[in-house]
């Protein structure tokens, strides 16, 4: 066969198999010969030969006999004079055939040697932070699943769930989680290549190795990872080609048994501008939500905080009720709360003052400030109509049918627990009723709490929706 009747050939297998695979995995291979009914083409790496030959050697072996050479199998061989930087010198001589499958290079031996030998950090892993291990996360009922889970997965061992969706607001927990995980299992397996990396590092590292023609070094790193780590996965939403890659790194890896753990700020069917097929991968798994936090959790962090900062700090005293006060008013971001602390603890020490209430209001006055309950009658009244999936009007109006009048109170309920609005100022906000009806409802859905374990679930979660 000639190399003119191999580039026809490949034009047919353009329209068979589409730009994009055509681009990335028939266009690279060149024809070498065609010999006792082995034809040979050479690849710029093992991986990508291996790739073809589970993928598509049936295809250009049709297209080849249908062209009237008799071929019965292939053969793929690393070029010796592309840029290849295998971990073992004799695995770019390995021929990979459609019946022997290639043995990939070593991943980890492949990203210390590009590490060393190139410029480019597109090998170079995310830091993790010491801080940042299951030791020092406060477990708590709105985070303990996800806690299960990612302690679950990062046992190593057979994979249960794959992927690993970890979501939640900012500041609850879920990078705490991903780096736990990286570090537990390079303690129980260091012989694992974990790659931990954000979604806009993907993104960039996807750029960088486009521009610097090293897509094939690209394919290999991700693809032969035993763990995949992504942080964040909601910013390559809108980014087609990235989410494209990602798409095609997440089946090659899911294919191959391989665990993927990925984060984000919220569930992925809500993940605007992400496409449809990628939202289907990442529900396929295990997708855990990270509440926002309850007052017990963010006391627990905080006490646990306390006993860090006295390893700074071990002559400060922090008053009675002085973490209770600050676990009640910042309430939203963990982030935020942790932050408070370190700058009392700080301004205490540069003072000489002991922590006690007074200097705690004076020194985070902005904080206490901007973390003022701001939630409005109007606002429950709204995500209470869409909770129940009634009209805002039905709330409001005078109807009394149950599918109704039962909203309706739990609204009541949590204007008077939520806000600091009088039950005249309620009723009036509900109608016009009188002050009465606002008690009277208050009263049943505080008795229904305590009998009816759905009321109780619905509250709950109004609650922590309306206070996230």
């Amino acid at each position: 066969m000639t190399q003119e009747k191999w580039g026809l050939l490949r034009r047919k297998l353009l329209k068979t198999v589409g730009q994009n695979n055509y681009k990335t995995w028939i266009e690279p291979l060149e024809f070498e010969n065609l010999e006792d009914g082995v034809a040979v083409f050479s690849v710029p790496t093992n991986f990508m030969g291996n790739y073809v030959s589970r993928n598509f050697s049936d295809l250009i072996l049709y297209e080849l006999n249908k062209s009237g050479e008799a071929v019965q199998r292939l053969s793929f061989r690393v070029a010796a004079n592309l840029p290849e930087r295998p971990s073992k010198p004799t695995a770019a001589k390995a021929p990979v055939s459609a019946e022997t499958p290639a043995v990939a290079a070593d991943p980890v031996a492949s990203v210390d040697a590009a590490k060393s030998g190139e410029p480019s950090d597109l090998f170079q892993t995310a830091p993790l932070d010491k801080r940042f291990t299951f030791d020092s996360f406060v477990v708590g009922k709105p985070n303990e699943l996800a806690h299960a889970a990612a302690r679950r997965v990062s046992e190593g061992g057979p994979v249960t769930f794959n992927p690993l969706v970890l979501y939640g607001g900012v500041g609850l927990g879920k990078t705490h989680l991903m780096h736990a995980i990286a570090w537990e299992l390079k303690t129980r397996q260091p012989e694992l290549n974990v790659l931990y990396l954000s979604a806009e590092q993907f993104m960039y590292r996807f750029v960088q190795a486009l521009r610097e023609r090293r897509m094939m070094d690209f394919k290999h790193l991700f693809r032969s990872v035993d763990v995949l780590m992504v942080d964040d996965v909601q910013f390559i939403a809108g980014k087609d080609s990235t989410q494209e890659e990602f798409f095609h790194t997440f089946n090659a890896l899911v294919d191959q048994n391989k665990q993927i753990i990925i984060s984000a700020d919220r569930a992925p069917g809500e993940i605007k501008d992400l496409e449809d097929r990628v939202k289907s991968r990442l529900q396929c798994g295990l997708v855990v939500d990270l509440h926002p936090t309850d007052y017990e959790l963010r006391l627990g962090i905080l006490q646990s905080k306390v006993q860090a900062h006295r390893q700074t700090y071990p002559d400060l005293q922090v008053a009675d009720g002085v973490l209770e006060f600050l676990a009640h008013r910042i309430s939203t971001n963990v982030r935020v709360l942790e932050g408070a602390l370190t700058r009392l603890f700080a301004f205490a020490s540069l003072v000489g003052r002991e922590i006690d209430m007074g200097l705690t209001q004076d020194c985070l006055a902005d904080v206490l400030r901007a973390s003022e309950r701001k939630i409005t009658v109007e606002e429950i009244q709204r995500k209470v109509s869409e909770y129940y999936n009634i009209r805002m009007s039905d709330i409001i109006g005078p109807k009394r049918l149950r599918a109704f009048a039962r909203p309706r109170q739990v609204a009541m309920y949590l204007c008077k627990q939520l806000t600091s609005r009088s039950l005249p100022e309620i009723g009036r906000r509900f109608g016009g009723r009188d002050h009465t009806t606002v008690m009277h409802g208050v009263r049943r859905i505080e008795e229904l709490k305590s009998t009816d374990g759905q009321i109780a679930e619905d509250v709950e979660m109004l609650r922590r929706a309306l206070e996230a």
